[in-house]
């Protein structure tokens, strides 16, 4: 291994702590009344997501300690492991059900997804396979059929909680490092036409999920119904403005869009904060964005190259998904924001994966 620099990338904790202070203030304003009337505690969700930020960072700082090769020795192990979650997640009685998705196991007073952490796994794994094969990867039956084997597998058990939301964000991590590797145009192509067609099968296999392409077409023709959310949502950042409402002044929270602490926080912030505040978490998600490339590109090795790329690729996908979906520009799918949606599993997931970045920005050269 190359010799190992003093310090991380600090400038990506000033902008994942920064995240992550944004997320923690918007969980409580947008959680605080429907906690209040719930829990009869108005920091029931932020004292929750507080305490996973805090393990959060405490993982993140330990991983950034941890050189990153020791993830390739164990990535065969990581991935069966959450192979086996993904398995029990769908036994009645160890998997729970919300939302009509069987996606949580409980833990005492808490639940984890295990699909977010097949994420994680997933790229460790991947970045394993593809710097090992980076050579074969322009034949498709030994280079890109393997390695999209495996995560195809993935999507199904995923598919069959049901969850599209954290599917599509796996795949579309896996397409970015398989692109990455130097996979052929070609056989891209090839698979997109694959995937729309099973895309177009998904949605029609599923009656809700058609409801969810006819509200994005057009959210008026069942207001209270599949278009509630979305029209609630464009309710929410209509209002905000250039500077927004005021911290804790949003309407929407009152009970008009549902849960707000979580898939759509962007849109309580948006009606806050406004136009300014939106562009700003923006702006830092874009900030992180370049420092990922940048560790990517200076990694000592393939394997590192492609583990910052995988990290960078999922935290991007999923930020344009959520905001896409919260600003009616795509079908709403449940897809958190990363480090600001309530969520334990996923905030805990996103720390980790940065915790990694910054590991393999010690050995990067830039």
């Amino acid at each position: 291994m190359p010799t190992k620099k003093t310090t991380p990338d600090l400038i990506l904790i000033i902008i994942t702590l920064s995240l992550l202070a944004v997320g923690l203030t918007m969980v409580y304003s947008a959680s605080a009344i429907w906690a209040d009337y719930k829990f009869d505690d108005s920091f029931f969700f932020a004292k929750r997501q507080l305490l996973f930020a805090v393990a959060g960072i405490v993982a993140m700082f330990f991983i950034m300690n941890v050189d990153y090769w020791t993830w390739r020795t164990w990535a065969k192990l990581i991935i069966i492991v959450c192979f086996v979650l993904l398995v029990l997640v769908l036994i009645p009685g160890v998997g729970n059900v919300r939302n009509g998705s069987r996606s949580w196991i409980g833990v005492g007073a808490f639940s984890v997804q295990p699909s977010e952490f097949m994420k994680l796994a997933m790229i460790v794994f991947m970045a394993k396979f593809l710097s090992e094969r980076q050579k074969l990867i322009t034949s498709f039956k030994k280079g890109l059929a393997p390695s999209l084997g495996l995560a195809f597998l993935a999507f199904a058990m995923i598919m069959m909680q049901p969850d599209l939301g954290t599917g599509t964000v796996m795949m579309g991590t896996c397409v970015v490092m398989i692109f990455v590797a130097g996979a052929r145009i070609s056989h891209f192509v090839m698979l997109g036409l694959i995937g729309v067609a099973g895309f177009v099968a998904l949605v029609l296999s599923a009656p809700y999920r058609m409801k969810r392409i006819t509200s994005f077409l057009d959210p008026w023709e069942d207001p209270l119904g599949s278009g509630f959310q979305i029209i609630q949502s464009l309710y929410a950042i209509g209002p905000g403005g250039l500077f927004g409402l005021g911290l804790g002044q949003s309407r929407q929270k009152f009970f008009y869009l549902p849960e707000p602490q979580t898939d759509f926080i962007f849109a309580i912030l948006s009606e806050e904060l406004g136009f300014i505040g939106g562009s700003f978490v923006i702006l830092l998600f874009a900030l992180l964005l370049w420092r990922g490339i940048r560790i990517a590109l200076g990694a000592p090795d393939l394997y590192g190259s492609f583990l910052a790329v995988g990290i960078i690729a999922m935290v991007a996908i999923q930020v344009m998904i959520n905001v896409g979906v919260v600003t009616g520009l795509m079908p709403v799918t449940g897809i958190t924001l990363p480090f600001l949606s309530y969520g334990g599993s996923s905030l805990t997931l996103m720390l980790m994966a940065i915790g990694v970045l910054l590991n393999i920005s010690r050995y990067a050269r830039y």
